[in-house]
């Protein structure tokens, strides 16, 4: 799972860049810089770390065992040569770091460019003929236990079976579009399976060619953040080192806002494109930019415009991107008419709209209830004044109780964490004074984080959705709703399981003297428990209705992480248990039976075991007709499925009257609060979690207080 992650890492990016030869990443390459990161990461960890680690021939082994991983998770570039070759550093590595040495990232790092280039003429000569499909034989995609090629004979065979088994996917895919095609026109002529096995080759190879342009464009910088983070993961999994460019990329989604023009930017091949204006920014206000257009040159209000075309994406980026106030000029191809254009634009704080807090109203039964959706508990670690997620939850549960609504669903599904401050304030929000969460720092006893403010904004009915992806804040937020039994935690059996907190440190603020950025470290500093005494780390949040999702089979979470920390306890903080609800355990009881006699949730438990079952298998045919006719099982299999998560309710949800009187200046608002409450309607968990709601009932005279 670690290595899954560090490649997901790489692939992120893999996005932006630009096209530089490997000559120019080597001589861009600061050998001092490097070895400065190194030398005050060993230090900062070997101090402040929740672990204490030994640099030691384990460490070592790990370092050496997920760099190699991360580079070639495939098995696509080395050999057991090259690997001859590494290994004299397998347990030396921890040696190296303590006197900051990095001769083993720069041997490994100088056979990778060599590797680089010698794949793009592997790819591309393999890809020159037809592969011979009738030959029996097949590939196993479980690289993790799969041996390196003996040498450059096998490994160009590996490669052979990997393009291969992609030219057979991209055949299907061009057989299945005809079919469809066909089906609308009879008279639609049919290509021959010759045609279509060229056109699949030509698909692929311009997939890896897209591919190997952007890893041309990475620099020494990407890959040596990938080296250190092998290193500090040797500490825990959530334990990484950002580079500026990720640092910056990491402060604004924790904040969910940014300063510049309000444009969501990709690149399409050369050039940088306009793929989204953001609701409410300087470019969506100012009107002439549009979706699809090209942004050609960039000027700083009157200075002379700089030419971005070819420019790796984050560079052009830095160019577009600034202070509030400052004027941007952009020389722009429209998309419509191909015309070129002149497009001033002041530039201001562009806040993320999906980041934040959000809510609906639906009416059931004569009764209304509200949703709030939180996809983050965000904050602006710069500016505490401006706004986060409590102070949001507060001033949307304000609005709902104007609505007059009885009852309050807040779905935390997918919603990965944030501001440890911002949960328990949120958490404060429900009850009276009193604790939230524990926190603990290595070898110290455990402190109590209350939640000091007296006044509840919210004591009717509550249920927390969740699911496997809810992780860190969410799961301090919903435990704590859990054993206060403050509301019903409904979802998958259990979330993700970080118990984990972690705290992001500037490079820099130990090497002051170094006059550039370092980059940052975000180290895991702390451990954090319930307030019964149990740890969320491995365990997550058991609901206390389990619904069946995708994920209820499959390896995922916490505990599928290599080196997470272990799940542990601690005293139980002081805290009364007040309960709410005059009929808690019948509502989970009626809820529990209508899941189990309820044919969707059955049907979804039956796909889960399914894709847990095609999890396990890893093995494909390359003979044409057996891989057409497993595909052809696995298709009529998956239409047996096809169903499970069709459902529309008879229920209508609406925005807040506060959002209603903002569509008709904001229509991108507008539309996408509709696409929302379209898939509310459809949302066979979120139909549930109302029928739980409708149920619970409060008990008379509460105040919900514990001591």
């Amino acid at each position: 799972m670690k290595a899954k992650f560090m490649i997901h890492l790489v692939a992120v990016i893999l996005i932006s860049a630009i096209n530089i030869s490997a000559t120019t990443i080597i001589e861009k390459n600061d050998p001092e810089k490097d070895r400065i990161i190194v030398y005050v990461l060993k230090n900062i960890l070997s101090r402040y770390h929740y672990v204490q680690k030994n640099l030691d021939d384990d460490f070592s082994k790990h370092v050496y065992d997920t760099f190699l991983d991360d580079l070639d998770h495939s098995k696509r570039y080395f050999t057991q040569e090259d690997i001859k070759i590494f290994s004299q550093y397998k347990f030396m590595i921890d040696d190296q770091l303590r006197e900051s040495n990095i001769d083993f990232y720069k041997l490994v790092y100088n056979k990778y460019l060599e590797k680089i280039v010698n794949a793009k003429n592997i790819y591309r000569d393999l890809l020159k003929q037809p592969f011979n499909y009738k030959k029996e034989e097949d590939i196993d995609l479980d690289y993790e236990n799969k041996p390196y090629a003996k040498d450059a004979v096998e490994l160009k065979d590996y490669w052979r079976k990997q393009l291969k088994l992609s030219v057979l996917g991209q055949i299907e895919d061009n057989e299945s579009a005809q079919e469809e095609k066909f089906k609308k026109d009879s008279t639609y002529k049919k290509k021959t399976f010759e045609v279509l096995e060229r056109e699949a080759r030509e698909k692929v190879l311009k997939n890896m060619d897209d591919l190997y342009v952007r890893i041309d464009e990475l620099e020494n910088a990407d890959w040596y953040s990938t080296f250190l983070n092998s290193v500090v993961s040797g500490f825990d999994p959530h334990t990484t080192y950002m580079s500026p460019r990720i640092k910056s990329r990491f402060d604004q989604e924790m904040s969910g806002k940014l300063e510049g023009i309000g444009a969501r930017l990709s690149k399409k091949g050369m050039y940088t494109e306009i793929v989204e204006l953001i609701s409410g920014g300087p470019a969506w206000k100012q009107g002439e930019l549009e979706e699809g257009d090209i942004i050609l040159k960039v000027a700083q209000a009157d200075a002379e415009p700089i030419d971005i075309v070819g420019m790796r994406l984050d560079d052009a980026i830095k160019f577009i991107k600034g202070k509030k106030g400052t004027e941007v000029r952009l020389t722009v191809k429209k998309k419509l008419d191909g015309s070129t254009k002149v497009i001033a634009i002041i530039r201001d704080v562009v806040e993320l709209e999906e980041t934040f807090v959000k809510s609906s109203v639906v009416e059931r039964e004569g009764k209304k209830y509200g949703i709030i959706n939180l996809p983050r508990f965000y904050i602006d670690f710069n500016d505490t004044n401006r706004r986060d997620a409590a102070k949001d939850m507060e001033k949307e549960i304000e609005r709902l109780k104007s609505e007059k609504v009885s009852g309050l669903i807040v779905d935390l599904r997918n919603n990965g964490g944030g501001s440890l401050k911002t949960a328990i304030e949120i958490g404060g929000l429900f009850i009276d004074k009193g604790p939230i969460v524990q926190v603990k720092y290595r070898g110290e006893e455990p402190l109590v984080k209350n939640d000091e403010n007296s006044k509840i904004q919210w004591q009717g009915p509550l249920v927390v959705m969740v699911n496997e992806f809810s992780a860190s804040a969410s799961e301090i937020f919903a435990a704590a709703m859990q054993d206060y039994k403050r509301g019903v935690i409904i979802g998958g059996k259990q979330t993700y399981g970080k118990g984990t907190v972690q705290n992001v440190l500037p490079v820099n603020r130990f090497y002051e003297r170094y006059p550039s950025d370092l980059g940052a470290l975000k180290m895991t500093i702390q451990k954090f428990y319930r307030i019964n005494g149990g740890s969320t780390q491995i365990e997550g949040v058991y609901s206390d209705i389990a619904l069946p999702t995708s994920y209820s089979y499959m390896e995922f979470g916490e505990r599928d992480l290599d080196g997470a920390l272990p799940w542990d306890k601690v005293k139980q903080a002081s805290y009364k248990v007040k309960n709410s609800y005059d009929n808690f355990s019948d509502v989970i009881d009626n809820s529990k039976q209508r899941v189990l006699n309820d044919e969707k949730f059955q049907k979804i438990n039956e796909y889960a075991k399914w894709l847990k079952k095609n999890q396990d298998n890893q093995t494909y045919s390359l003979n044409y007709k057996k891989y057409k006719t497993e595909t052809t099982q696995k298709t009529t299999k998956s239409k047996e499925f096809t169903e499970v998560f069709k459902f529309k309710s008879d229920l209508d949800f609406e925005s807040p009257s506060y959002e209603k009187n903002l569509f008709e200046k904001d229509t991108v608002l507008k539309s996408k609060r509709m696409v929302w409450h379209k898939n509310l309607k459809k949302d066979i968990y979120m139909n549930e979690a109302l029928n739980v709601l409708s149920e619970l009932r409060m008990r008379k005279n509460l105040s919900i207080v514990k001591h």
